[in-house]
């Protein structure tokens, strides 16, 4: 990622909250609370007051699936190019702090409160993007047959366990309400559906640096053969 890139992400991002921070501290002096305490949205209606914290709610979503899209492509061309490369790409292992995205989930306790919105718990799933840390551990590795059989190995492992997460939470849910709701039902479904994503995103990128550093349920190969 470019300099320039890097710099436009960090200052939308700090913008986005310095701006969620001073909609926020408006509404609570001159807006009575409004979207900070609970309320009804059934009964809602709007007043020019509430624009601050509107737009600054709607740029930092934007902000979110910008980088969400931004992450997306370069995985994209990234695995294109990886088809062709004998090398891994180079790659920070500081991009596993986007795993940090994930506690933005949390937030969906909150906006479920306010207008039972739900949507936040779907950013559970970048905690996924602390497997980023493991991929940059392996920037520039040869990629020779090993290499590949890992890959795949990897991937299959962490398909087989997201895919028995998401299995199981199906069969439990499906049964019914849970705890006689069927909001919470939606919630809980979602929420576990996220953190399968987020499981099998880590566990790709973590076991396939295991597996090819001869390291497997804590034994390493120390002969490095």
């Amino acid at each position: 990622m470019k300099k320039n890139n890097k710099k436009r992400i960090i200052f939308l991002g700090v913008f986005c909250l310095l701006l969620i921070i001073a909609s926020f501290l408006y509404t609570a002096v001159f807006n009575d609370a409004r979207f900070i305490a609970p309320m009804d949205m059934s009964e809602y209606v709007f007043r020019l007051k509430d624009l601050p914290v509107i737009i600054s709610g709607i740029l930092f979503t934007l902000y979110i699936l910008y980088i969400f899209a931004l992450l997306v492509k370069a995985v994209i061309i990234n695995r294109h190019k990886e088809t062709e490369a004998q090398y891994t790409r180079i790659l920070n292992p500081r991009f596993g702090y986007c795993g940090l995205f994930g506690l933005f989930g949390f937030l969906g306790f909150w906006t479920y409160s306010v207008d039972k919105t739900v949507f936040p718990f779907v950013f559970f799933m970048f905690f996924g993007f602390f497997g980023f840390f493991y991929k940059g551990k392996m920037s520039n590795t040869f990629i020779d047959e090993r290499y590949k059989e890992n890959k795949i190995k990897a991937q299959i492992t962490a398909d087989e366990i997201a895919f028995s997460i998401i299995f199981i939470a199906t069969l439990f849910l499906g049964q019914g309400s849970l705890m006689g709701n069927m909001e919470y039902t939606l919630i809980a479904f979602v929420i576990s559906v996220a953190l399968s994503i987020a499981l099998k995103m880590f566990l790709g990128m973590y076991l396939l640096y295991h597996y090819d550093n001869d390291c497997i349920d804590g034994q390493c190969n120390e002969s490095g053969e």
